[in-house]
């Protein structure tokens, strides 16, 4: 194989690695005693993670970044059901404790708020937040940078005030 076939191959492979990061991010909204939702997670990390690993040892340039940028949840807000009694307001004003006007990785955010949940003993995921954040996001509460169900590749913060709004406000 030469350069141009390995990066030929590639192009398939990344396409291919995206839709098993979906699959695989899918496979998160099962319980996780599901014998086969667990055992085709499996099989996905291996197939991503060996082709692709495989073809980058052998032809390093054509590593186009430093790490593979995953999908960690595809979880929608309208797919959730919190878990008494935690509410919609919990979840809300935990996030908006957490997210600033300065943006902040998706993955941190994600971290604070559910470590934040937990303290205050809902049982509230990483995902859920997730899930009210996009959703605060497409609402026009919070401004997002990147594709949220990537976590580390992706940044939030609070939708900033103009002078007068800011004003208004105070």
């Amino acid at each position: 194989m030469d350069d141009d076939q390995a990066d030929e191959i590639l192009q398939y492979l990344v396409g291919a690695a995206y839709a098993l990061d979906e699959a695989r991010a899918a496979t998160r909204l099962l319980p996780d005693e599901d014998k086969d939702a667990a055992s085709l997670r499996e099989v996905i990390i291996k197939l991503n993670s060996e082709l692709l690993t495989t073809l980058f040892q052998r032809f390093p340039d054509l590593l186009p970044f430093k790490e593979f940028p995953e999908i960690n949840s595809s979880l929608r807000w309208e797919d959730v059901l919190l878990p008494p009694p935690a509410s919609q307001e919990d979840v809300d004003q935990i996030i908006f404790s957490i997210v600033t006007s300065r943006w902040q990785k998706m993955a941190a955010v994600v971290w604070f708020t559910a470590r934040c949940g937990e303290e205050l003993g809902f049982r509230v995921t990483d995902e859920m937040f997730a899930a009210r954040i996009q959703w605060l996001v497409e609402d026009g509460s919070l401004k997002s940078q990147g594709d949220l169900r990537k976590w580390r590749h992706s940044e939030v913060r609070l939708k900033r005030q103009t002078g007068r709004t800011a004003r208004l406000n105070a």
